[in-house]
């Protein structure tokens, strides 16, 4: 079995907030972005949630992250493109990108949560008979390679000038940060035909098999194989990992306690669509390591994203971040980003 070795490292947080209390959350969760940054992170992303406390517009709040930090990438993982105009969220993603300076990463998924609720708010007419798969994220990408509109001889008029017109501001680098997160063979050759990066985190689909970790390497290799032939593109593997070590007795607790209520799940397959679910890595560094060191799906990568628990307070992110980054992540071959930190004496991954 290969060893694990991490060259990028990154976060993905729901951005919980109270329902009385809006403000302080979002608040807290910029914060963490930034607090992610000064550690060395490579990565922080968001998830986008609808109808819930959590981001229900992810472009919105990187672009005010993207003005709290300056070098880390600010990822969305993922909006369900099921609620999106293709136009209207193209201009905000790269409005967000440009005042970024290029740290945008935007993950996709089709679907739409919370359908019954929200389809008839969102859409006008029966959206059942809309595309709201595939081909949709397809426009999107379209929109954002920032092609001109019209004829070469169309032009628009306005206040300031007369100018061709396309999506504005273009932004050309943000179509090549565009990752799909994909738990199904097929959503994953599609990913893969169209150039997009994968996100592969703990739940996938069970076809053929009841053991998620034989799904989610059959996933991988099928990615691969997709893949137009020199076609380079980052995949990223999620895992929701807790470290104890600097934590208090309490908040031990708690954590055990989180991983042990979800513990059940991971142990057949879920719902009409065999949902599988990969166990949360809780407990010290040392047992984390050698939990990740066998596990073979982290092996055939070089990106991890943590997962951070949902509902969990600022205080406790900020632990696990940084047990991670202080006890983990060098040990898999992760370097901080702008620093080169040592590993801890005598710990190797096993």
């Amino acid at each position: 079995m290969s060893t694990p070795t991490v060259t990028s490292l990154a976060f993905l947080t729901p951005g919980n907030f109270a329902d009385d209390d809006p403000y302080t959350g979002l608040e807290e969760t910029l914060r963490l972005f930034g607090y992610g940054e000064r550690l060395g992170y490579d990565g922080a992303w968001i998830r986008q949630r609808h109808l819930e406390h959590g981001v229900g517009s992810a472009a919105v709040f990187l672009a005010a992250a993207g003005q709290r930090t300056e070098r880390i990438e600010l990822g969305t993982a993922v909006i369900p493109i099921g609620y999106e105009s293709p136009f209207r969220l193209a201009e905000d993603l790269a409005l967000a990108d440009v005042l970024s300076r290029g740290r945008l990463q935007i993950g996709f998924s089709t679907g739409m949560p919370h359908a019954d609720l929200l389809g008839d708010l969102v859409h006008d007419g029966d959206w059942r008979g809309l595309d709201l798969s595939y081909g949709r994220i397809a426009r999107v990408v379209e929109n954002l390679r920032g092609d001109y509109l019209g004829g070469p001889d169309t032009v628009i008029h306005s206040p300031g000038n007369v100018q061709r017109p396309r999506l504005q501001p273009h932004s050309p680098g943000l179509v090549r940060r565009i990752w799909y997160g994909g738990g199904s063979p097929r959503s994953v050759r599609w990913a893969a035909e169209q150039g997009l990066g994968l996100l592969s985190g703990n739940i996938v689909t069970g076809e053929g098999t009841d053991d998620f970790t034989t799904a989610q390497l059959n996933l991988l290799a099928a990615y691969r194989r997709a893949l137009p032939e020199g076609r380079a593109t980052r995949v990223a593997l999620g895992r929701v990992i807790v470290p104890l070590d600097s934590a208090d007795a309490t908040t031990r607790a708690r954590y055990r306690a989180y991983a042990a209520s979800r513990h059940d799940r991971t142990l057949a397959p879920q719902g009409p669509r065999r949902t599988l679910f990969a166990p949360d890595v809780v407990g010290t560094a040392e047992q984390i390591l050698e939990r990740l060191a066998a596990d073979p799906a982290l092996a055939e990568v070089n990106e991890l994203r943590l997962e951070l628990p949902y509902e969990f307070h600022r205080e406790e992110y900020e632990q696990i971040l940084h047990d991670v980054r202080h006890l983990v992540a060098p040990e898999l071959g992760w370097r901080p980003a702008g620093a080169a930190v040592p590993t801890a004496a005598g710990r190797a991954v096993r």
